[in-house]
């Protein structure tokens, strides 16, 4: 099973992290990284730029509408991601209560779908798992 492990952070902790030592950070979030590749549970990883560096797409209207960051009033940022492949819940709750971070930082922890979960007999079910299946063939050439 995958899981992904949303890193979300407030305003306070984002600013915390800021009066931190980097090297101390990067530090940290790599000895995490190291013993998730260890075990062989890390699929995919990445860190996010800064929200102001960011736009928001909001689909409220006829027209979608782009809006450039800093965004307005934010409760929590989206700051990265991990996905992990494991074999249940458990599993993925025990990696996600092992990451470096702080007071005002969660982690969101979401099984991600696969094909098992939609109709096998969906059109665009089957084309996907072919897409899929392709650019795994291109990926090993």
């Amino acid at each position: 099973m995958k899981y992904m492990l949303i890193m979300r952070a407030t305003d306070e902790a984002v600013e915390a992290y800021k009066d931190m030592p980097f090297e101390q950070v990067i530090e940290a979030m790599g000895k995490y990284n190291e013993s998730m590749i260890k075990a062989g549970v890390l699929a995919a990883g990445e860190g996010l730029t800064d929200a102001a560096e960011g736009f928001v797409v909001d689909f409220s209207a006829e027209t979608p509408l782009i809006t450039d960051g800093p965004y307005g009033e934010t409760k929590e940022l989206f700051n990265g991601f991990w996905i992990l492949e494991v074999s249940s819940r458990e599993e993925a709750a025990e990696w996600a209560s092992r990451a470096p971070l702080g007071p005002g930082s969660f982690l969101e922890v979401r099984r991600v779908t696969d094909a098992s979960d939609f109709p096998a007999d969906n059109e665009w079910i089957q084309k996907e798992e072919g897409w899929r299946e392709e650019q795994a063939q291109r990926a090993q050439q």
